[in-house]
């Protein structure tokens, strides 16, 4: 048999064996952590040019109840979050520097608003300034 065509048929196999060993694998965090897609706003720099705030962040839910509705309320969740961090970003000063604790704080009650009680724990993974 053809050394090529036997590494072609089990390279062929690969997908077949990889969805049925595991499923999907997350990126991070445990079976209650639901990553949100990275915040992203724009800041004005000390020279007068733009720049971006980037917040990578994720919610903790260990009730599966709970859990089930934070992540169908993602998409709430993510516009809730962009619309804070925009503002956030347009009141920063030009050279000014973010308080993540601030920023964590009101994150986590628009958390709680959004999904009307509390029981999620939003956490915030990192902020970024370019």
């Amino acid at each position: 048999m053809d050394r090529r065509l036997a590494l072609a048929a089990a390279l062929s196999l690969l997908p077949a064996v990889a969805a049925a060993s595991g499923g999907e694998k997350k990126k991070g965090g445990g079976l209650a952590f639901l990553q949100i897609k990275s915040i992203v706003a724009t800041i004005m720099r000390r020279n007068g040019s733009r720049g971006v705030v980037t917040v990578e962040c994720g919610v903790d839910v260990p009730d599966d109840k709970l859990r089930a509705l934070a992540d169908a309320s993602q998409p709430r969740l993510r516009a809730a979050y962009a619309s804070f961090v925009g503002n956030y970003a347009a009141s920063l000063a030009a050279a000014g520097v973010p308080d993540a604790d601030y920023m964590a704080r009101e994150m986590q009650h628009i958390t709680d608003q959004v999904l009307g009680k509390k029981g999620a724990k939003f956490l915030v993974g990192t902020i970024l300034i370019n």
